[in-house]
C-alpha cells in the first residue's frame, strides 16, 4: 500500500489550492471534469479523505463516507444526465495507470460505446 501524499493534485484541489470545473459536490465527494478527457464526458469523483486507492478506501474509510461516496457517484451521473449511458473506472496502482495516488472514480460517456472504449 502506498503512503498518502498530502501534496498530490487531488488533495490540493480538495483544499481549494488548484481550481477545477466542479460538476457536483457534497460533504463526501467532489466531482469535476478531467483536464485530459478520454471521452466526450470524462468526470472524476474523489472522496473527501486521504485514501490512496480502492483497497485503502474500502478497508479504512468509515461506512458513512463509503456510502456517501457511492451516492455522490450516482448523484454526479444523474446531474450529468448519463443514467444508462456511462462507465465507471477505478485504476488501482501505477501499473494500471493510476497517476494520482488519491482514490477516485472516472465516469465516462460517449455517444456510442465500443468494446475498445
Amino acid at each position: 500500500m502506498s503512503v498518502y501524499d498530502k501534496n498530490n493534485v487531488f488533495a490540493k484541489i480538495l483544499r481549494g489550492e488548484i481550481p477545477n470545473k466542479t460538476v457536483y459536490e457534497d460533504e463526501f465527494v467532489l466531482a469535476f471534469y478531467d483536464v485530459s478527457p478520454r471521452a466526450k464526458v470524462h468526470v472524476l469523483v474523489i472522496p473527501r479523505g486521504e485514501y490512496t486507492d480502492i483497497y485503502d478506501f474500502a478497508q479504512n474509510a468509515p461506512l458513512t463516507l463509503q456510502t456517501g461516496f457511492w451516492n455522490g457517484v450516482c448523484n454526479t451521473v444523474e446531474k450529468l444526465g448519463l443514467r444508462n449511458n456511462f462507465r465507471t473506472i477505478a485504476n488501482t496502482g501505477r501499473g494500471s495507470g493510476q497517476s494520482v495516488m488519491h482514490f477516485h472514480i472516472h465516469i465516462m460517456s460517449d455517444e456510442r460505446f465500443t468494446e475498445d472504449f
